[in-house]
């Protein structure tokens, strides 16, 4: 399925004479504080962030799944999905594959689908926290950093044949996340296990081709509860660093313990010159993967406020990969992708309005206050207007959940695929 961008149009016309006065009283206000809207609507425009393959389906919990009519049961479908959330949006312009989730039959005539869309492929992701159909060892304890060599080598050709999938593709980075780990106390030597990690991520950076990217993100528990080997981003740091200049570390959300305070550690990685990427979610207890913005928006703002000053002060550091993982269980998954990247944008937005050189200056002079009053004068402000308003220069929805409603995309999907089509890889 695809929008016609005539019916974008038609829908978008009936919210300007509500979109053009707000946008240009947030214009006028915020050109009196010295902001240059224009080129903060540019920055967003700019600001594509990649939808996961499996986010495009109903997610489910360690209980059981349930389905939701009208899933994308091939790549094919995924990438029309994702085509879908970027024509509404302007904001989807990748797609992060699994692999062997999102092998691809016939890789010209999935780029060409993608290509057709204006969609890009992210990241490629390994697969190592389940055990495949085809493959002799198992990772029940532990992939990378399995006592069997065996299961190790089995883990590292996964890995290299992931990225020899991706190079196929155009992607230029690896997504290595390991649910490596133990329950019990005493059932793994941790000085081993990570020590076997080490050798093994080496293996697969030596065997990356040399413009790509090694991604490691760190977890603290699950599915593992007593131990997990890349437990936090100090360790994630450390073995992008035993890897190689081209190892960063990714930073999810979702993978803290509660109240980890994540801006810092944005901060100390862009400084380091080390966050390689970011995953988007949101949750209220741990590795939830809900909406972005949906629990803690002051704090995804906060995260931004990071990264901008990390993007504008900290050179040695590449421009971050930007990806939404969530697990829908509940809303329509569409829908949900809607919200998170609307959340996304918002918070980026506000993050853009902060004076660092002021923040900077209250900050030496110990003004506690003025540094509060700075960045929540940017938080408490409608930025909304000008999310509408970078959608609308390059034809995307104004309100992109009303387009996703009113051209009723989930019935006409549910018309193609049928109300039980399954996602596939979940």
């Amino acid at each position: 399925m695809k929008i016609d961008p005539n019916n974008i149009d038609q829908i978008n016309k009936k919210d300007l004479a509500l979109h053009n006065p707000s946008y240009d009283f947030a214009t006028e206000t915020l050109v009196r504080k010295g902001i240059d809207v224009n080129q903060v609507v540019r920055k967003l425009t700019d600001f594509q962030v990649a939808i996961p393959s499996w986010a495009l389906g109903a997610g489910g919990t360690r209980f059981g799944r349930f389905g939701f009519q009208g899933e994308p049961a091939t790549l094919e479908q995924k990438i029309d999905d994702v085509g879908l959330l970027h024509a509404l949006t302007k904001t989807a312009g990748a797609i992060s594959l699994h692999i062997p989730w999102d092998v691809p039959k016939d890789y010209e005539a999935i780029k060409q689908l993608a290509d057709s869309h204006n969609i890009v492929f992210d990241a490629v992701n390994s697969n190592t926290f389940q055990d495949q159909k085809d493959t002799k060892e198992s990772y029940r304890y532990g992939s990378l950093s399995n006592s069997s060599e065996a299961a190790r080598e089995q883990a590292v050709a996964h890995n290299i044949e992931v990225v020899k999938i991706g190079e196929k593709l155009g992607s230029k980075s690896l997504t290595v996340w390991l649910a490596d780990g133990s329950s019990f106390p005493g059932q793994t030597n941790f000085q081993d296990a990570l020590t076997q990690t080490e050798i093994s991520l080496k293996e697969i950076y030596g065997a990356m081709p040399k413009d790509w990217k090694l991604f490691i993100e760190y977890k603290p528990y699950e599915p593992n509860f007593y131990s997990t080997v890349i437990q936090d981003w100090g360790t994630s740091f450390m073995l992008a660093n035993a890897c190689g200049e081209r190892a960063y570390t990714l930073v999810d959300l979702g993978h803290h313990l509660p109240n980890t305070n994540i801006e810092q550690i944005v901060s100390t990685l862009m400084l380091k010159g080390r966050l390689g990427g970011f995953h988007f979610n949101d949750s209220k207890y741990g590795d939830d993967d809900l909406t972005a913005g949906s629990i803690k928006p002051y704090a995804l703002f906060l995260i931004f406020n990071a990264l901008v000053y990390g993007m504008e002060r900290n050179p040695q550091n590449p421009y971050p990969a930007w990806m939404i993982d969530a697990s829908h269980n509940i809303k329509d998954p569409l829908e949900d992708l809607l919200q998170s990247l609307e959340a996304i944008q918002e918070a980026y937005a506000k993050a853009l309005l902060v004076d660092q050189d002021a923040l900077t200056k209250a900050q030496r002079n110990h003004d506690v206050v003025r540094c509060q009053e700075l960045l929540q004068d940017a938080y408490r402000t409608d930025v909304r207007p000008l999310l509408r308003q970078a959608r609308l220069n390059h034809n995307g929805a104004l309100n992109p959940i009303e387009a996703y409603r009113t051209l009723k995309i989930r019935e006409t999907l549910v018309a193609e695929r049928g109300q039980h089509s399954v996602a596939t890889g979940l």
